[in-house]
């Protein structure tokens, strides 16, 4: 179920929400939408450039799956 909010925006950047939507043949509403999920994906995860050199990271993904086993078995402390 969709959800509804307010965004309070300059008039400027309004205007290029409005430019872009237009450009792209969407609502504003959705053109924000799209432009939000684009940068939380490119934030939250690894491109396929960064993951081949995370992958060829032998020693690095031991113990990405150490850690992963640690944390799974509760074997975990937290440092502040």
């Amino acid at each position: 179920m969709s959800k509804t909010i307010t965004l309070r925006i300059s008039e400027e950047h309004y205007e290029a929400f409005k430019k872009y939507a237009r450009h792209d043949n969407r609502t504003i509403s959705n053109a924000i939408e799209t432009l939000a999920l684009r940068q939380m994906e490119s934030a939250q995860f690894a491109d396929g450039l960064e993951m081949e050199g995370i992958l060829a990271d032998k020693d690095l993904v031991a113990r990405i799956k150490e850690g992963a086993k640690q944390a799974k078995e509760r074997k975990v402390r937290f440092v502040e």
